[in-house]
């Protein structure tokens, strides 16, 4: 047998074992979806047909990425992992620009890369790029879909991982379907929920929230081809797909198995959360929608074994942690998901100054699978939601409706004392809810400082936005640097001249960008270079640590000083971990103790601007002063400065020590 020969043998048996893994659970997936409307066997049948067919005209780079990352399946939890998100578009013009700044990636240690908009969009309006036209062209002012697959050879040639978003929930009205289903085909019409009058969607209505209710109020559009009104949670322009229809998902999973085998590593569901429709519900989270991605887990985890599933679920901290496979029996489902919780309880105790909020909410979460995690986030390319539950706000005695009001007040900057440059966004006067825009920079006061030529004010909010990034890169999971907050961007006022987006306060925090700019990362003690230094000292800090890998468990501390959130992780292989961070404009204390309180016996500290009295942790660890032999039985307290944070690890976790 010719080495050719054996490869594709041996591609042939190991496609024949994951089939064999996967088929039963296949079986009871797709009968819980649709056993009473198709014949099961014949659709399972179908798309493991189709997963096949992709496995087997996979390129055999992709290929033995699989077999590695089959062997090593944690590899994306690794604590060299660290993310980027940008705008394909505004952050280097096409795609082939996007290959002319991996350096710049390289600086910042990035090894995940998401870009977004990268499939074709309608013209005109099209909610950033999430209003998909066609699923298999790329956007053609980026390139070609030639160009996709050149991006993510360079991209993996430089250990970096390519994210895409896959828009599942709906597509464009433009979507050859929608044209389709216009046209009047009945097989097309039913890839939408399309209803002939108001009575079911006024049903629907009574419990359904809306979610740009001053854009886009109401769920459903009449259309006038259709003669109908069509389901359209977000815009009138995305139209719903019925996922009740299996045809859908075997469109779906054909359009997920062409972006796997086009090279992209990890595919984003976009709104995976309104997936399925049930009456007398908010049509959010149901149980068929976790039934969805698990199915399109196993038929990737068929064709394309080294691809990622990640849910962009921005939900309830209760309906958050199912997407990653928690249930009443665990599930394999996506491989990742967007930690929402702690990027609003960051914000939330920013504005406070207080860490217990924060603590009491990060502590209800559930823990993650091991197989699964987090991604970790400061800012997205989408407004903030102050998803702060009532029960959290409850426990800490405060009101959930009027914390809520608090944070929108005080990141739009009308609250006394706030520091903060944002812009509401999609207020809603009946419930009173609102949400918030602004560049991380700007929500941290860094423009307003520079405004004002205000040295100290700048100073603390530079250590604000250090602050929120220290948090976020010390929690377990996959780091995500929004594009620009490495250089501390402000919020870029142009989309208001632009008629297409003026509408829109969400294009404030989406700049181009500002490579002229850039260039002051370089220049010491700028702004832009305190900020980008940070971040790539956070990477360097976090990469060279095992114990910061992305698993393993994680315990929130509580402390005297309310200012200071306190998190400890222990991962079952690679030791411990230990972060204190002040949330407060004043010098905050903590125990000398506390890392022995959480378990570290010879506590080591990696990162931070703590004070043991007179002088600096760092400097004494420099001098090679052991005070880690006596930290665990000690008492007093050490400083840490205005919005300081501190990481520590344990030295006793080395190779040659004894279990505990």
């Amino acid at each position: 047998m010719t080495g050719a020969a054996a490869g594709s043998a041996d591609a042939a048996a190991r496609l024949r074992a994951r089939v064999e893994l996967w088929t039963p659970a296949l079986h009871t997936l797709l009968d819980a979806l649709y056993g009473e409307v198709v014949d099961t066997d014949a659709l399972v049948q179908l798309v493991i047909d189709i997963a096949s067919e992709a496995a087997g005209v996979r390129r055999v780079e992709l290929q033995q990425l699989d077999i590695r990352r089959e062997a090593d399946p944690a590899w994306f939890q690794r604590p060299s992992m660290v993310g980027y998100v940008a705008y394909a578009d505004r952050f280097a013009g096409t795609l082939q620009g996007v290959v002319g700044r991996l350096d710049y990636l390289a600086e910042l240690r990035i090894g995940y890369l998401h870009l977004m908009k990268v499939l074709r969009a309608r013209d005109g309006a099209n909610d950033g790029g999430y209003a998909v036209a066609d699923y298999h062209e790329v956007d053609p002012s980026l390139g070609t879909w030639a160009d996709l697959e050149h991006l993510t050879d360079e991209l993996h040639g430089r250990g970096i991982s390519l994210c895409v978003d896959v828009v599942m929930n709906h597509t464009a009205r433009e979507h050859e379907w929608a044209r389709l289903a216009r046209t009047g085909s009945a097989r097309h019409r039913d890839y939408y929920l399309v209803f002939p009058d108001r009575t079911e969607p006024d049903r629907f209505e009574a419990t359904l929230p809306e979610v740009f209710p001053d854009l886009a109020p109401g769920n459903f559009t009449w259309d006038d081809d259709l003669r109908g009104w069509v389901w359209t949670t977000f815009n009138d322009y995305q139209w719903d797909l019925n996922y009740a229809n299996p045809e859908v998902l075997v469109e779906m999973l054909r359009i997920m198995l062409a972006l796997a085998n086009s090279g992209v590593d990890v595919l984003r569901l976009d709104a995976v959360a309104f997936t399925w429709k049930r009456l007398g519900t908010n049509c959010q989270n149901q149980p068929e929608a976790h039934v969805i991605a698990q199915v399109f887990r196993a038929l990737l985890a068929i064709a394309a074994p080294g691809t990622l599933l990640k849910a962009e679920a921005i939900v309830a901290p209760s309906d958050l942690l199912p997407y990653l496979g928690v249930h009443r029996l665990q599930r394999p489902e996506c491989h990742l998901a967007y930690h929402n919780q702690l990027m609003v309880m960051l914000w939330s105790g920013l504005a406070s100054g207080d860490a217990i909020l924060a603590g009491t909410a990060l502590a209800a979460l559930p823990p993650t699978p091991a197989a699964a995690g987090w991604v970790n986030y400061v800012r997205c390319h989408d407004d903030i939601g102050w998803a702060v539950s009532d029960a959290d706000a409850t426990a800490v005695g405060a009101s959930g409706p009027a914390h809520r009001a608090f944070l929108a007040r005080f990141y739009r900057g009308d609250f006394y004392g706030s520091f903060a440059d944002g812009v509401p966004f999609s207020t809603n006067p009946q419930n009173g809810d609102e949400r918030t825009c602004g560049s991380t920079a700007a929500l941290c006061g860094v423009g307003r400082a520079l405004r004002a030529g205000d040295p100290v004010a700048l100073d603390l909010a530079v250590r604000r936005v250090q602050l929120l990034y220290a948090v976020m890169f010390g929690f377990p999971g996959i780091p995500l640097v929004y594009m620009g907050d490495e250089l501390a961007l402000d919020n870029d006022l142009a989309y208001v001249d632009d008629p297409a987006r003026v509408d829109d306060s969400r294009w404030i925090h989406r700049p181009e960008m500002p490579w002229t700019l850039a260039r002051e990362r370089t220049t010491a003690g700028s702004v832009e270079q305190r900020v980008f230094s940070f971040v790539q000292h956070l990477a360097d800090v976090r990469g060279s640590q095992p114990a910061m890998c992305a698993g393993g468990d994680l315990t929130i501390h509580r402390h005297p000083d309310t200012a200071v959130l306190a998190w400890a992780r222990r991962h079952p292989t690679e030791g411990r971990f230990f972060g204190v961070a002040n949330f407060a404009a004043r010098p905050a204390t903590v125990p000398i103790e506390a890392p022995g309180w959480a378990g570290l016996q010879r506590p080591r500290l990696v990162l931070g601007d703590a004070l043991l009295g007179d002088a600096l942790l760092n400097d004494a660890l420099l001098n090679d002063t052991m005070l880690n032999d006596t930290m665990p039985n000690a008492s007093g307290s050490w400083q840490l400065e205005p919005y300081g944070v501190a990481w520590f690890v344990d030295d006793a976790d080395g190779p040659l020590q004894p279990a505990c």
